[in-house]
């Protein structure tokens, strides 16, 4: 087992630099009172912990886009946006009309402690405030804010990660094939690891080569790290996970498990780990293209 400790440190200041820009965009500017139950509702899920590793991609690639070793002043705004993105799938998606989960990061789902209704509009809200922090962004440029803005909303939508959602939501009637499957999980959650990236290029005025290098690299991760939540749904532990486990054989899902068998599903992630490894050839040598080197391996590695 390799050791992790340096980057999961980096994980975690980078990770507190984020949530200093959530409390700030998830603050009521007419005072909390006027719709407490909403803003709670908004704060639960976003503060409910995780691991933050959109937020945190969006910083290093900032800093190998521009050449240097530390992330670019202004991006905490992409960063934040992207896992306001991130958790209001999540309260959606435990939602009863969808994966129908009541439990989320070791905690109760939104809408098991706020209701339905309160939690369609947390998520609701979450959606639209990740694209008032870009496009309200005054440290980078109009233009990097629009990309940014086009950039997220088109991985977030129709052809992104809500896209995938809806295969996946198929899945569960019908089985997928092998072409279907690796569509949905490239949309469902490769998409926003992708557009992740994307912010942190677009920070660092990445050129063209980088930045089809650095999606290349999130679409790879994001499908590795979807085949190992197959996996760990098989062989992980609820409390560990902070989520229950064998929902998807309960459901009847299509997964890399059910059709590649757990052997094949492991083999299968560590070809995407290996993948998205060499997409960041065309990054220079320095401590940032290490750690992203490394975060591919954390990912592959993980238990929960």
């Amino acid at each position: 087992m390799k050791n992790y400790d340096e980057l999961t440190g980096m994980m975690d200041t980078l990770s507190m630099v984020t949530k200093k820009e959530l409390e700030r965009l998830c603050s009521s500017k007419l005072g909390e009172d006027y719709f407490k139950s909403l803003i709670d509702s908004m704060k639960y899920s976003v503060f409910a912990g995780g691991k933050a590793i959109r937020p945190y991609l969006v910083y290093e690639f900032s800093a190998a886009s521009d050449e240097c070793d530390s992330y670019i002043e202004g991006c905490e705004s992409y960063a934040a946006a992207v896992e306001l993105i991130h958790t209001f799938s999540l309260i959606h998606d435990d939602l009863p009309a969808m994966d129908d989960d009541d439990m989320r990061r070791g905690k109760p789902s939104n809408h098991i402690v706020f209701g339905e209704a309160t939690a369609i509009l947390a998520g609701d809200a979450l959606s639209l405030l990740a694209m008032y922090a870009c496009a309200s962004n005054r440290q980078l440029s109009p233009l990097q804010n629009c990309d940014a803005v086009e950039c997220l909303s088109y991985y977030a939508g129709k052809e992104g990660m809500i896209g995938g959602q809806q295969l996946d939501l198929d899945g569960e009637k019908n089985q997928l094939t092998r072409e279907k499957l690796d569509l949905m999980n490239s949309l469902k959650t490769g998409a926003l690891i992708a557009a992740a990236c994307e912010l942190g290029c677009i920070a660092g005025k990445a050129n063209e080569a980088k930045k089809i290098a650095a999606k290349g690299y999130g679409y790879y991760i994001g499908r590795a790290f979807q085949v190992v939540d197959d996996i760990l749904d098989i062989e992980g532990n609820s409390a560990e996970l902070g989520k229950n486990t064998g929902s998807d054989l309960n459901n009847n899902k299509s997964t890399y498990v059910s059709l590649l068998g757990l052997d094949g599903a492991k083999q299968f992630a560590i070809e995407l780990t290996e993948n998205a490894k060499k997409c960041l050839d065309v990054f220079p040598g320095s401590k940032v293209k290490q750690r992203l080197l490394l975060l591919a391996d954390y990912l592959l590695d993980r238990k929960k």
